[in-house]
């Protein structure tokens, strides 16, 4: 059964213009950063988001975690609408949503030590006193390996490196036992050296409170390990989404496969394929299929008919009017 479920989603961005752009047009314009897309994440599963940057992937995960408003269409928690809620509704769903951000060195309060970061949402949603706070972020501080977790919550954000920061972010996320997480590219900027740890301890999480999880990335070999199923995103759409044996060895949509073939691969790859081309400026995406200008394999009916998500396989869905049959 579906944890959280997404209906026809949309966040649509008006265009700032400029004085003269308002003087010589009254058309308003949008940037479609989420474009109707539908999804929904099982108890325990993690969905790993992939593609390039603004394509919507952390605005998609921003939505489902209400920091943001859609524009139109449904968000569903264990079977309930949470679309609009607000107040003291949307406090108690959002300890069981949590969020963890990609930038380690902006997510935390400079002015805050380490121990609070932990302490103040067991204290903002009554879950704790004081006391029990302090020893549930020490325990805490411990399970993600910040030890002596006593010399860890007195000191301040600068005083630790990327990783550790990440580490702290990842706590915080965690300490409030939530049941959904967006882990918004929490590798990304962290030293190579230290990203396989960073993925052991979300794995470790996910297995021990059974979480669901959106996972953030541009990296397929990240949620290739990572993911049970990915969604790849372009342009606001969601082109392809399945199982990752399914998506990883047999692709149906043209980006989908000139993404893997660009993953480096010790045994070397027979077909190489070249993304040529920009992304299209999102403020005036091409009519059909939003891929067309750039795939090789184009025909007359993409640039003229948006393709609906089809089903090709088990769990396996692709937007397409030409679905690909490659073994990569």
């Amino acid at each position: 059964m579906e944890l959280v479920k997404v209906e026809n989603l949309k966040k649509y961005y008006p265009v700032q213009k400029s004085f003269l752009e308002v003087l010589l047009s009254r058309k308003l314009e949008f940037i479609k950063a989420v474009d109707n897309v539908s999804f929904d994440v099982k108890k325990g599963e993690t969905l790993a988001f992939v593609g390039e940057s603004g394509c919507g992937k952390t605005t998609t995960g921003r939505l489902m975690v209400k920091l943001e408003e859609p524009t139109d269409g449904k968000i569903w928690f264990k079977g309930k609408d949470i679309t609009n809620v607000k107040g003291e509704e949307l406090r108690k769903i959002r300890r069981l949503l949590q969020i963890i951000f990609q930038d380690p060195y902006a997510s935390l309060n400079p002015k805050m030590k380490i121990g609070e970061h932990l302490e103040d949402p067991l204290l903002i949603h009554d879950l704790a006193t004081k006391k029990e706070a302090k020893e549930q972020a020490l325990d805490m501080l411990e399970r993600v390996g910040l030890v002596p977790a006593e010399q860890f919550y007195n000191r301040y954000p600068y005083q630790l490196s990327g990783g550790q920061r990440q580490r702290v972010a990842i706590a915080r996320a965690m300490i409030l036992k939530p049941e959904f997480v967006v882990a918004d590219e929490p590798v990304s900027m962290i030293d190579v050296s230290l990203r396989a740890s960073i993925l052991n301890l979300l794995m470790s999480f996910k297995r021990d409170y059974n979480l669901s999880m959106i996972f953030i990335t541009h990296d397929l070999s990240v949620a290739k390990l990572i993911g049970d199923r990915i969604a790849v995103m372009y342009l606001g759409k969601i082109v392809e989404i399945g199982k990752v044996r399914d998506v990883i060895h047999s692709p149906a949509h043209p980006y989908t496969a000139a993404l893997l073939s660009a993953v480096p691969s010790l045994a070397g790859k027979a077909l190489k394929i070249e993304i040529k081309g920009e992304i299209a400026n999102p403020r005036y995406p091409p009519p059909g299929c939003k891929y067309h200008p750039r795939c090789p394999y184009m025909e007359k009916i993409c640039a003229e008919k948006e393709p609906e998500l089809v089903k090709v396989g088990e769990d396996h869905y692709v937007a397409c009017h030409k679905p690909l049959s490659l073994s990569l």
